[in-house]
């Protein structure tokens, strides 16, 4: 057990006295939290927007496959830039400014988007929100957790999740909405119709810059984490946050050099909470939720539906999303992360394994459907939330910044490469291999849980004292 001397940890109430804020308002950290999660409504409606647009530019275009590849691609890509900067960026100069960086590069995206004269300018503004989605994609979950209660945090941190899927929601909804104007308006000339009729793809991504500019300006009105802050020395401000929006107390370290900050990385115990983290956050995407949200709609197809009842599937997949992230958010802090994960865990494997089998013996479409929305729905309650909670928890505050982008850089580097390798493995190993690839990609996660610690109701300098318990 560590005595302390290397690290000292002092209590809040040490400093603070009895200031009456053990009962904390959860209308403020509430509040609060929405804000942040706005942060992953943008990252889901910018992954499921350019579903719609890719044959739109492909055609306009006169694509290739490579080019083609490269629309859909360079979004990934600036998403790997925006989390090997932030780390730093967040660390150095606080949540708040950086996401507020976040939300101008979304901005600048859709509006480029909406705008651009040609292919090339395309695939830079892409880039430039890629590098948004994944800042926000940090972020938000890590502010959440920082200003929120311990009781809570799992449920709140879980609405990163859910904003995520009413992003993709509302994504697919919007789509549909322009590209249903657009046949109605065909014909007109004018400005409006341009965008949103003859050239609709400029329209659909465009329409993320509604919401950009309300998370920007919304940001504004949000407080710098006051963990953060004491992290570098600003104790008189992170009080003031702390009274005025009732948030979280804590149990809050001294002021580190940047020299004691890396000396972190060098401990037994971090090092095991980053690579178990890098670990379970590539497991989440090997584990084929992409393969469904990506190519979905051809799987399916492949599986016997006709066009339409395809796009219908792909529609009750966004749905059924959604809906079972909620028995997340309402169980998490209950029942806890790694029992949540570990139950949803075995019937994502039972699920794809059933999948597999479906196609192997060429079974009713339905069939198909039924176990491939079974495979979403455990996902959602576990892998999906669970990751961004635990990701969120598990490094010390003068670090987390750092260590957190390790861990979803990993998940980035790990979602390009499914993306990229799906229709490959479609071809030479078969449907019904590539679902059986899936399940054996998920027995790892009951390894790495073996790992990490329960998080459920301990404070954040609870789980960093647990990790340098380790040394």
């Amino acid at each position: 057990m560590s005595d302390g001397s290397r690290f000292p940890v002092r209590k809040w109430n040490d400093f603070y006295g009895s200031v009456a804020f053990k009962k904390l308002n959860n209308r403020h950290v509430f509040r609060l939290a929405c804000i942040a999660s706005l942060g992953g409504f943008l990252f889901g409606f910018d992954t499921a927007v350019i579903s719609g647009t890719t044959d739109l530019v492909k055609g306009q275009f006169e694509l290739g496959d490579l080019l083609q590849g490269w629309y859909v691609s360079s979004g990934l890509v600036g998403c790997v830039l925006g989390v090997v900067g932030v780390g730093f960026l967040s660390d150095k100069f606080g949540r708040k400014r950086s996401l507020l960086l976040s939300a101008t590069l979304f901005s600048l995206s859709a509006m480029g988007c909406t705008v651009a004269i040609g292919f090339m300018d395309l695939v830079v503004y892409r880039f430039i929100g890629g590098i948004g989605v994944g800042v926000a994609s940090m972020l938000s979950p890590m502010y959440i957790a920082e200003i929120a209660p311990q009781q809570a945090r799992g449920k709140l941190t879980s609405l990163y999740q859910l904003a995520i899927t009413i992003g993709i929601l509302v994504a697919f909804l919007t789509n549909a909405l322009i590209q249903g104007y657009a046949l109605k308006a065909a014909g007109s000339q004018d400005y409006f119709n341009f965008i949103f009729g003859t050239e609709q793809w400029r329209g659909m991504l465009g329409a993320e810059t509604v919401p950009a500019l309300l998370f920007f300006l919304l940001l504004l009105s949000i407080p710098e984490s006051p963990r953060w802050l004491w992290s570098r020395g600003k104790k008189a401000e992170a009080r003031r946050i702390i009274e005025q929006y009732q948030v979280q107390d804590f149990d809050s370290d001294e002021k580190r050099s940047d020299k004691a900050s890396i000396n972190y990385f060098k401990t037994k115990g971090i090092k095991t909470a980053i690579i178990a983290g890098a670990v379970l956050a590539i497991l989440t995407q090997t584990s084929g939720i992409n393969a469904i949200m990506y190519y979905g709609n051809s799987i399916l197809q492949e599986g016997g539906a006709d066009s339409q009842s395809a796009f219908y599937g792909q529609a009750l997949v966004g749905t059924i999303n959604f809906a079972f992230t909620f028995i997340a958010i309402f169980t998490i802090d209950k029942i806890g992360r790694k029992k949540l994960l570990l139950v949803g865990v075995t019937i994502i494997i039972v699920s794809l394994l059933l999948v597999g089998y479906m196609f192997y013996i060429d079974s009713s479409t339905k069939l198909k459907l039924l176990f491939i929305l079974t495979f979403v729905a455990s996902f959602a309650f576990s892998y999906g939330p669970v990751i961004w909670v635990l990701l969120s928890e598990l490094f010390p505050t003068s670090i987390r910044g750092r260590a957190m982008s390790i861990a979803v850089l990993s998940l980035w580097v790990a979602n390009t490469a499914v993306g990229q390798f799906v229709p490959w493995l479609r071809t030479n190993i078969s449907e019904s291999g590539i679902f059986w690839l899936f399940a054996l990609f998920c027995i790892p996660t009951y390894i790495v849980m073996r790992y990490l610690p329960e998080t459920k109701g301990k404070t954040l300098e609870e789980i960093e004292n647990h990790w340098l318990s380790k040394d």
